[in-house]
């Protein structure tokens, strides 16, 4: 018996690590957390000769090893040429990270005498290693426990897991790109309803919106061209085992262009039996 699923959660402390251990407990994995990272081969080695229960692992290592957390880098990648190994790495903002520790009133682990910035900073060189060989990379900064522990059942849910599950995710560019989108389209090659009196204070979810949006010279041929485009990309991730991508859809403001084009794609992907699901991460942010 081999090991089906080995996963390395780690990043940045106060993104959410525990939040994605126990939506990973809710569905199967065997959790093991604050694990010293020189104890991953033990661990590592137990589960192919292990019960049914150990055959989905998941492993949270962090900087509260230590220094034996200088040694993370050279395991995982030894163990990845022996098993399939899923590095998961949680990261926010600096300013998020600040607002959650101060909100629960606790030091950062590694600030020392200095501020919960100066930890903030240390922490994140300390990682940038790993954070450059992670497979999967999960940004909290603008969301929720609830949000993030859907997302985590979205990505590691057997469910129907001989297909790629697909999020589409309408953004303001404004805001920033989503840093877990697989892949990016652009709608502002399309004209704004924002600059349309009677849709300005609308959405892409409303109807009106839509059918403006939809209507525009390029929307439907981009549509129907990406769709096509999208077939050979998604039956390629489930050839390399890649069972969950995001797709970002962009916009200036992530409120009328992207939101409309987001909602028309993951329906019609949903119609050709593609597991997809739809966010809208900047929605309702102006």
């Amino acid at each position: 018996m081999t090991a089906r699923e080995v996963l390395i959660i780690t990043g940045m402390s106060g993104a959410g690590r525990s939040t994605v251990a126990n939506a990973l407990e809710d569905l199967g994995y065997y959790v093991v957390d604050n694990l010293p990272p020189v104890m991953l081969r033990q661990l590592v080695d137990l589960v192919p000769a292990a019960s049914e229960q150990l055959q989905r692992l998941a492993i949270v290592v962090d900087v509260r090893g230590g220094v034996l957390f200088d040694d993370a880098m050279r395991l995982i990648e030894t163990l990845r040429t022996e098993m399939p190994i899923t590095v998961v790495y949680l990261e926010a903002s600096d300013a998020t990270l600040v607002r959650r520790f101060e909100a629960v009133r606790r030091p950062h682990p590694l600030q020392g005498d200095g501020t919960i910035l100066d930890g903030i900073r240390t922490e994140r060189a300390r990682l940038s290693g790993i954070r450059d060989v992670a497979d999967v990379l999960l940004d909290t900064s603008d969301i929720n426990v609830h949000e993030l522990t859907n997302r985590v059942r979205d990505r590691f849910s057997r469910d129907r897991e001989d297909q790629v599950r697909l999020t589409v995710l309408s953004f303001g560019f404004k805001y920033g790109t989503p840093p877990d989108a697989d892949l990016i389209a652009d709608m502002r090659f399309l004209p704004n309803p924002f600059w349309q009196p009677e849709l300005k204070s609308h959405t892409g979810l409303d109807e009106a919106v839509r059918d403006y949006v939809l209507a525009q010279e390029g929307a439907s041929e981009f549509a129907d061209a990406y769709l096509e485009a999208l077939r050979p990309v998604l039956a390629g991730y489930a050839r390399e085992n890649k069972r969950y991508a995001v797709l970002g859809i962009g916009c200036t403001g992530g409120k009328h262009r992207s939101v409309a084009m987001s909602e028309h794609l993951a329906a019609r992907l949903a119609d050709s039996g593609v597991s997809v699901t739809v966010q809208h991460r900047d929605l309702g942010r102006e």
